[in-house]
């Protein structure tokens, strides 16, 4: 069959938002990745926490996370990685060469009380580490 086809970086950028919606540990507001309180606002467009290029025959991804407290961060970030690299590849065919994963924040889990969320800043309760010795 001749012509071409072409997938605009939108709909790999919305691809990436839908597998990376699916993690566990990432703070959504809305139906769409929780971007934080400082969302910019540029002529009444939000900035997609979300970047897609082709570089080559290949699509490189940026991707900012706020991770909701309680969750090891990192094993987020590499879940978000193998996820959108996944979904980016199996819906478009497009190979993925790289998925950056910026965690931009943590977020309180949005049904704990105010006495429930010391727990996660009081010294030591080992929800950051795994280690015995540095909880309190």
């Amino acid at each position: 069959m001749a012509g071409s086809l072409k997938i605009s970086n939108e709909v790999v950028v919305k691809i990436a938002e839908l597998a990376a919606l699916e993690v566990p540990g990432i703070s959504v507001k809305g139906g769409r990745l929780d971007t934080g309180e400082n969302t910019l606002l540029v002529a009444n467009r939000f900035i997609n926490p979300i970047k897609a290029a082709l570089k080559g025959e290949a699509a490189e991804i940026d991707i900012s996370i706020i991770v909701i407290a309680g969750h090891k961060a990192v094993k987020v970030a590499e879940s978000v990685q193998q996820s959108v690299k996944t979904a980016v590849q199996n819906m478009t065919g497009i190979a993925v060469s790289k998925v950056n994963v910026r965690i931009a924040g943590v977020r309180l889990p949005a049904d704990y009380s105010r006495d429930d969320r010391s727990e996660f800043f009081s010294g030591g309760t080992g929800l950051i580490s795994d280690d015995d010795s540095l909880k309190g």
